[in-house]
């Protein structure tokens, strides 16, 4: 009996281990895109709500839905670069991929509080 416990216990801490890695993994990616500006707004494009999905895998690649305030911004072929190399520097991070998405439309109830107020959009 003390056997199984000592098992499930060190398969409880395992686990643990795993989830704490994949939310500071998650924070830092999170971080990282906080990094990315688009050039004509003053607000980094997490906040500003361009970041549709993050989904990182367990063997580290990490693969994001974005979106731009408009399709013919002029930053369009730049854009998902910068957000690349600023995730791939993440600790942990293996390869990114990215996936340009205008579906649905971006529109402004998809900015959080911080770019509202950057943006004096109140």
């Amino acid at each position: 009996m003390s056997e199984a416990l000592n098992t499930s216990g060190a398969r409880n801490a395992a686990e643990t281990a795993e989830a704490a890695e994949a939310e500071r993994l998650t924070n830092d990616v999170i971080k990282a895109l906080k990094t990315v500006y688009d050039p004509e707004i003053p607000a980094d494009i997490y906040e500003l709500g361009l970041i549709y999905r993050i989904d990182i895998g367990d063997d580290g690649v990490v693969e994001i839905d974005m979106t731009l305030t408009a399709p013919g911004c002029p930053v369009a072929g730049e854009m998902p670069i910068w957000v690349k190399n600023a995730v791939s520097a993440v600790p942990g991070v293996s390869d990114v991929k990215v996936n340009m998405v205008f579906q649905p439309p971006w529109d402004q109830s998809r900015m959080s509080d911080e770019a509202r107020v950057a943006l004096d959009m109140w």
